[in-house]
């Protein structure tokens, strides 16, 4: 099945590019159907327990804001993607050496030891993965390991330690602006 991208006008495009970085959420959440909900103990369970299992995403920059998951998931509207506010250390979230396709200077990591930066945990499905990296051809879809995240306070109760070691992560091809 193929999708049909919407042309953006000019004026919308520019409004677009202000707008980055978009807002995200400071907690955890459940995005569905364009519409940012509390992440209850059962869905953190369902995450756990889906089959086929969703494997963790990092988002910061786009990936974190509702507004632009809407966009990037506007094809599947009503699937439900769980998403946990955690602290990345030793890394920041900096500028990309690239300005995006409609106009702005967009996010990537850099290692910045001692640094820790506010981020989300998605667990994408298999087909809100797909979506979220034809989105993405400026960056490389890339496993970060030996890394360290920590959940926020409203999951860790009910996720323990389970932070993941190792989580996927878009990272730009281009590295980082460096002035």
């Amino acid at each position: 099945m193929s999708r049909v991208a919407r042309f953006e006008q000019p004026g919308e495009i520019l409004k677009r590019a202000l707008a980055y970085p978009y807002a995200a959420p400071e907690r955890s959440f459940l995005y569905v159907d364009a519409i940012v909900l509390e992440l209850s103990p059962a869905e953190l369970e369902q995450v756990e327990t889906s089959e086929p299992a969703r494997e963790p995403l990092l988002a910061y920059g786009a990936n974190a804001a509702p507004e632009a998951l809407a966009r990037k998931l506007a094809t599947l509207p009503a699937v439900p993607l769980p998403a946990v506010r955690a602290e990345l250390l030793d890394f920041d979230v900096v500028y990309s050496a690239h300005i995006s396709p409609y106009g702005a200077v967009p996010a990537t990591l850099h290692e910045s030891r001692g640094a820790a930066v506010p981020v989300h945990v998605l667990y994408p499905t298999a087909e809100q993965r797909a979506l979220l990296a034809a989105t993405e051809p400026n960056y490389e879809l890339t496993q970060l390991t030996g890394i360290e995240l920590r959940f926020g306070p409203e999951v860790a109760p009910l996720l323990g330690d389970a932070a993941p070691a190792a989580v996927d992560a878009f990272l730009s091809r281009h590295g980082w602006l460096s002035i």
